[in-house]
């Protein structure tokens, strides 16, 4: 598997404190996540003010999920999406995760809203359409986590769509040369999964909203499949790994 040297994580959100505590947070969700890909990380908690300075700070930015919607006021939100169209002119890769895949749509042009369909929570198939790797890897459909009410409602024009359901219609974006998105959540471990569930459940998740998450969480998932794209598709074939050290 090609090697990513330096991965900078745009930390935006944090888990409940109570599951924090026994979980981790998500930066160690996607370090643990990414872990077959030879890489160095390095977390920017942007909702606390702490930025990179440059687009080229990182072969990769993953931008992860967070409790908060992408059209809420909130001081960081617009900086990010500067932050993202910079990358996307300056030739950096990213991919987003959850609030990240709706931030970037939101960045490019896209719509995000919260969805009628209501909430997403256990492993959700989609349908793969685009695919940006490698025919071989294609897989017959995406089965990751989700956890989620908002979606991207109308897609951004530069950005294909790689994953589609009848609930979530833009569950995956592409957009070619840049970046790649997940609504979903494929860093999640599957504790994790069900424990937010658990914890939301009869308060933010409606009874039966919680029963169908439970029902799925610990079925079959592919995320693997995700990461082994990243590394094949986000890393650009003869680059060579950046060799500074990471601060």
């Amino acid at each position: 598997m090609a090697a990513i040297s330096q991965i900078g994580i745009i930390e935006v959100g944090r888990p409940p404190e109570d599951l924090a505590a026994v979980h981790g947070d998500y930066p160690a969700f996607v370090r643990h996540w990414l872990a077959p890909i030879e890489a160095r990380f390095r977390t920017y908690a942007v909702l606390d003010g702490e930025w990179p300075a440059s687009p080229a700070d990182a072969d990769l930015w993953v931008i992860t999920g967070s409790r908060f919607g992408v059209y809420e006021d909130h001081p960081w939100i617009p900086p990010l999406e500067t932050f993202i169209r910079a990358c996307h002119a300056e030739g950096a890769k990213m991919f987003g995760i959850c609030f990240g895949h709706q931030i970037i749509a939101q960045a490019m042009g896209g719509t995000v809203r919260k969805s009628g369909q209501g909430w997403g929570v256990g492993v959700h198939v989609y349908a793969v359409e685009d695919w940006p790797g490698p025919e071989e890897t294609r897989p017959g459909d995406l089965r990751i986590q989700a956890y989620h009410q908002d979606q991207v409602v109308a897609a951004p024009p530069s950005a294909r769509r790689l994953a589609t359901s009848a609930f979530c219609p833009n569950a995956g974006l592409w957009y070619p040369g840049f970046a790649i998105s997940v609504q979903g959540h494929p860093e999640f471990p599957v504790d994790y999964a069900e424990a937010l569930i658990e914890a939301r459940r009869g308060t933010v998740l409606a009874e039966d909203e919680a029963f169908r998450g439970l029902a799925t969480v610990r079925g079959e998932s592919n995320a693997a499949a995700i990461a082994a794209l990243i590394a094949s598709f986000l890393r650009p074939p003869g680059d060579e790994p950046r060799r500074e050290a990471c601060r």
